[in-house]
């Protein structure tokens, strides 16, 4: 085989190996990111679920409470 050939061949396995080298860092990065976005859908599930509305069993207290708002509107 000539010199050429194998200088070309040894070039092309060093580019080849350098591209799945980015690839594999890039496959680690995109893991890890996607272990964060995890957490971070759980992290928001919960503070939606500590903040959600009030019962619906709250009315009778804003109905009871009515003429007090009223009269701090007047004043």
């Amino acid at each position: 085989m000539p010199a050429a050939a194998v200088v070309t061949l040894i070039i092309a396995a060093l580019i080849i190996a350098a591209a799945v080298l980015g690839l594999v860092r890039v496959i680690l990065h995109l893991a890890a990111i996607r272990r964060t976005l995890g957490t971070v859908v759980v992290g928001v599930q919960v503070v939606a679920a500590q903040t959600r509305t009030v019962p619906d069993a709250l009315t009778s207290v804003n109905q009871s409470l009515k003429p007090v708002r009223d009269f701090c509107e007047t004043v």
